[in-house]
């Protein structure tokens, strides 16, 4: 068979070409050890893989390494810029997790006080964990869902002041018999999960070791979101349905309550309690310009 040489060298030519949104197209700067990077700077780490700085501490990234702190890092596409990427007050992270229908300015406004370890973008980030959270039914469901999410974790960590749970006393306590040698399952994040089942159930459906190191719900900030997200997608309490499911089909606020904490608050238990998170409700449902519905008590 003769071979037709003009075109074969065409096809090697085209097969050489770079393709758009691949490597060969991206001029992101490659990560030098001990460097100060800004929120948003997008590095080519020595494995010819792609992260983007998503947190940052006293003084920038202060110096690390991509592929071992995932509170300053995650892994991101290449883009064409080589720092500086947007992280944008409407929730655009680069491609992590997608885009919250709170804002960051609205995230800040309810949150002003709160600890610098819950970011926006860390939350945003932790979207992908579970797509239907706050993304399920028309506008106003989804906003409502939202609020109200924020409004029990706002009340579980002190309006998102608590990493972990502040009574000392009680950190060796929440071990059911089955629990990793010298660690300890108090509460931690933004739903302060504790006890060794949840940190093993939540770092299975995760994919994450937490009954081994539970710590990483307050040392790294998505891990801390994705946890709080677990809980509210899949934990039922006193409820016997979802928090997700209790606001998208329609049995309001209240039923949210008894499904995070019902034994304890509702009926007439706790009534202190339960207003406290109607009244961060309220608040939140006029931040983000949604009517806050029926059944907010239980």
């Amino acid at each position: 068979m003769k071979i037709n040489v003009k075109r074969w060298l065409a096809c090697l030519a085209f097969l050489a070409m770079p393709v758009l949104g691949h490597a060969q197209s991206c001029n992101a700067a490659n990560w030098q050890y001990g460097a100060i990077y800004r929120l948003g700077d997008v590095v080519r780490y020595s494995n010819g893989n792609y992260y983007k700085l998503v947190n940052v501490g006293g003084n920038g990234s202060d110096g690390t390494d991509p592929t071992i702190s995932t509170w300053y890092w995650q892994p991101t596409s290449c883009t064409s810029s080589g720092g500086g990427g947007n992280t944008g007050g409407g929730g655009n992270t680069g491609g992590s997790g997608g885009s919250f229908i709170v804002s960051e300015s609205q995230f800040n406004s309810m949150f002003p006080g709160r600890n610098s370890f819950y970011t926006y973008s860390g939350l945003v980030n932790a979207l992908s964990a579970y797509p239907a959270f706050a993304n399920t039914g028309n506008d106003t469901v989804r906003k409502q869902e939202a609020a109200s999410f924020l409004a029990n974790i706002a009340h579980e960590s002190d309006n998102l002041r608590a990493t972990r749970e502040y009574n000392t006393a009680n950190w060796p306590l929440y071990c059911s018999g089955n629990c990793a040698p010298g660690q300890q399952y108090y509460g931690r994040g933004p739903m302060q999960l504790s006890w060794d089942y949840n940190y093993r159930a939540a770092g299975d459906a995760l994919g994450i070791n937490l009954w081994a190191n539970p710590d990483l719900v307050a040392t790294d900030a998505t891990i801390a979101w994705k946890t709080a997200i677990w809980y509210w997608m899949t934990g039922t309490g006193a409820a016997g349905m979802t928090p997700h499911a209790a606001i998208t089909n329609g049995y309001g606020f209240g039923m949210t309550i008894r499904a995070i904490n019902g034994s304890v608050e509702c009926d007439g238990r706790r009534s202190d309690q339960v207003q406290t998170r109607i009244n961060y409700y309220n608040s939140f449902t006029q931040i983000i310009g949604v009517p806050a519905g029926g059944s907010l008590g239980c």
